[in-house]
């Protein structure tokens, strides 16, 4: 049977080092003997538009995300049995490469990942996305035993899922003194330096131990080929460059070292490290896992002399060769020294780099590969999520209130932040200080505190502070405590009569209770006035609240049957046979809707608006659940009967409120599946959404502003962690597990 393989990553004629280490994985895994075919989809930055080898038979362009799911849909719908995919942070778009993410979760065949960097003080969002592509991956493949360590101890990957396979080496057999006499240096003695140029490379070290070698050896010739990195070009021009020259003018080294600023082939680049007699890698620091220039030095059988980065020592481990400190130039020039003088050394050490080279060949570790995509392809592995309730409550942090806190004030909660901090210059909102009354009164039920309290006193001041005579709301505040509005939104309106409701039924003591009923009441003549369906629905839920305390309040009962009533309307009028919603579109806080339908039908026993409660939650369901992760409709755009819903612009309150819908109904009808839901919807917060990010943030205790094309907004505002908080609150309700 064939096995049929989609390779992932740049590819040429990009120049880039992915690029020809993906090339020649290709040619070297490709075998029409053992029956085994691919085919390449090229990673393109779209700064040229490049003319790709027939095997490449698309591209991703690395800043459009539609193009990473397009790829993983064509070859979900081809025949292709398995993927390999190459990945370094730089090449791919999103917030720290998290385009990637996208891709590899919507696959549904095997997936191999050549892990190129695995950093040791990775940044958080470094981290997390490595961590969701180790654990969505099969293998993860990667090229020195200190990435091996690090995804153990760092990313904790378990060991049977990494696979250790050397950076494979090119064979062209050139020989030393041809080579030489071709490129015109057969009079020199060569050291060379290739790769792309930049300042982490640390040539000026290399440069600054030659003066003391070429007054022994005056026949050395340093030859540092390659051009200067894209990125630093685009940044700092050839600064460095010119840097490297001046300094080398400086030291009267003209004519024993050359700057060669071009891009060579693979041919071309063996022609110079055949024609070498040394190599010098001299890196400024240790974070190198990986280098396959490296590789490609003591495959050639050249005595390599290097600072200690972590590829280097393993790589010339058992004198394969020598190691120097880093920035070290005086060591280094020593080092040279001591070889050129004694040629019996050099050629041992040029030996045991060669009879190393023989084993870590392409044709090797091509067919290590091939073996592993072989095994994997023909597992016919299934990918379906499964979650384990009970172990996703140990998995979550604990429930803390630090980025609450320190989003309020002696007036109230300010409602947003410039990342985790808060931005006062923005001020305050009813809707905000609405939820946190909520939240804080859900909290002190399960576990009361003095600091709670005293929130809680704040929110609910707040609340007073901006209702008016009449019995409306203010909604906005600024910093200076001046008003802002004279009426607030119906949205606000419907948010504060849910939290007022709420603590008439929970309030921790009397006097909270005292000003919570006059604030309700007061508010009473305007609920009919509302026009918005969403802040209907926030009044019945609040209502409901109430009533589930004060039953025998007839006129709030026929309030509440009234509002229902608006509801009910809306949804004939709207409905059609696949159309089972309240309006022509969904637009935000949805779940609302038949949630506030499920607790009147509770409250009032009323099956009518039970059943279409539960239609228009399944039909909600069955949209933002399609993938079987919770993806709520962006507010990008709407979703407009008939027409695409967007992905992005997804806010955290969309996932409270479906949590809260679910809550309903499985408290309404026992039924696992919803309690399923709860938690599937729950780690919407935690990457289980369309971008496999997380947003809430284990460090502030905040949770991040939504999910946008370029990744998380990172903001952490009041309305976002509020909804993360009651969204916890309500988990472990359902668990039965205090907060």
């Amino acid at each position: 049977m064939t096995q049929k393989i989609a390779f992932i990553g740049t590819y040429p004629p990009r120049r880039c080092g992915i690029g020809t280490f993906t090339e020649n994985l290709f040619q070297h895994v490709i075998d029409s003997q053992e029956k085994v075919e691919g085919y390449i989809i090229a990673i393109d930055n779209s700064e040229e538009k490049l003319d790709y080898p027939a095997e490449v038979t698309s591209i991703i362009r690395q800043d459009e995300r539609p193009d990473y799911i397009k790829a993983a849909n064509d070859i979900n719908s081809s025949d292709t049995n398995v993927c390999v995919l190459q990945h370094e942070f730089g090449i791919f778009g999103g917030e720290s490469g998290s385009y990637i993410l996208s891709l590899m979760y919507e696959l549904t065949i095997p997936v191999v990942v050549t892990l190129h960097t695995v950093l040791k003080t990775p940044s958080i969002n470094e981290k997390v996305i490595l961590q969701k592509i180790c654990k969505r991956a099969d293998k993860v493949v990667v090229m020195s035993r200190h990435a091996v360590k690090f995804l153990k101890t760092i990313y904790g990957v378990d060991k049977h899922k990494i696979e250790f396979i050397q950076h494979g080496v090119p064979q062209f057999n050139f020989e030393r003194e041809k080579i030489k006499e071709e490129l015109q240096l057969s009079d020199k003695k060569i050291i060379l330096t290739f790769g792309f140029l930049g300042r982490n490379k640390g040539i000026e070290t290399a440069i600054e131990s030659l003066p003391k070698v070429v007054a022994k050896h005056p026949n050395i010739l340093y030859i540092v080929l390659g051009r200067t990195h894209p990125d630093v070009v685009k940044h700092a021009g050839e600064e460095y460059r010119v840097y490297l020259q001046n300094l080398i003018e400086k030291l009267e080294l003209t004519e024993h070292v050359i700057l060669l600023n071009k891009f060579v082939s693979e041919e071309e680049l063996f022609k110079y490290l055949h024609a070498s007699d040394l190599y010098v890698t001299p890196y400024l620091n240790e974070a190198q896992i990986t280098s396959g220039t490296l590789s490609y030095a003591v495959g050639s059988g050249l005595a390599v002399l290097s600072t200690p980065y972590w590829h280097a020592q393993e790589l010339l481990a058992d004198d394969r060769g020598v190691l120097f400190d880093f920035n070290d130039s005086e060591a280094l020039s020593n080092c040279l020294v001591e070889l050129l003088d004694n040629p019996n050394h050099l050629k041992k050490i040029q030996d045991k780099a060669d009879n190393y080279g023989k084993k870590i060949t392409w044709a090797k570790s091509g067919q290590k590969y091939r073996s592993l995509l072989i095994e994997l392809g023909k597992a016919n592995l299934q990918y379906i999520t499964e979650y384990d309730i009970p172990t996703l409550i140990k998995t979550l942090p604990p429930f803390e209130l630090d980025h609450l806190y320190r989003l309020t004030d002696d007036t109230g909660l300010i409602q947003h932040a410039k990342f985790g901090v808060a931005n006062r210059k923005e001020g305050y909102c009813l809707d905000d200080n609405a939820r946190a009354l909520l939240l804080s009164l859900m909290v002190y039920q399960q576990n009361p505190s003095e600091p709670l309290l005293r929130a809680m006193s704040t929110y609910l001041s707040y609340i007073h502070y901006v209702q008016n005579e009449d019995g409306t709301f203010r909604n906005f505040v600024s910093y200076n405590r001046t008003y802002l509005d004279e009426i607030g939104s119906d949205d606000s309106f419907g948010r504060t009569i849910w939290a007022l409701g709420y603590l008439l039924s929970n309030a921790p003591n009397y006097s909270f209770h005292q000003l919570g009923e006059r604030l309700f009441f007061d508010s009473v003549p305007h609920f009919k006035k509302c026009k918005s369906i969403r802040a209907i629905a926030k009044i019945i839920i609040g209502l409901c609240h109430y009533l589930s305390k004060n039953m025998a309040d007839i006129a709030q009962i026929e309030n509440v049957k009234s509002l229902t009533s608006t509801l009910v309307h809306e949804y004939n009028k709207n409905k059609s046979n696949d159309w089972k919603w309240f309006e022509p579109i969904l637009a935000y806080d949805n779940a609302m809707l038949p949630y506030a339908l499920l607790f009147a039908a509770d409250i009032l026993g009323d099956n009518e608006l039970k059943e279409i409660g539960i239609e228009t939650m399944d039909f909600l369901l069955n949209i933002t659940f399609s993938k079987g992760y919770l993806s709520v409709v962006g507010n990008e755009k709407w979703f407009v009967k008939n027409s695409e819903r967007s992905r992005f612009a997804q806010q955290p309150i969309d996932v409270m409120a479906t949590i809260l819908m679910l809550q309903q109904a499985f408290l309404m009808t026992q039924q696992s599946k919803y309690l399923d839901k709860i938690f599937i919807s729950f780690y919407w917060f935690f990457g289980e959404n369309d971008i496999k990010m997380p947003l809430y943030d284990r460090q502030t205790k905040g949770c991040c502003d939504g999910i946008e094309h370029y990744g998380v907004n990172r903001n952490q505002g009041a309305e976002s962690t509020l909804a993360y908080l009651i969204s916890r609150c309500i988990c472990n309700q359902v668990a039965n597990i205090k907060l």
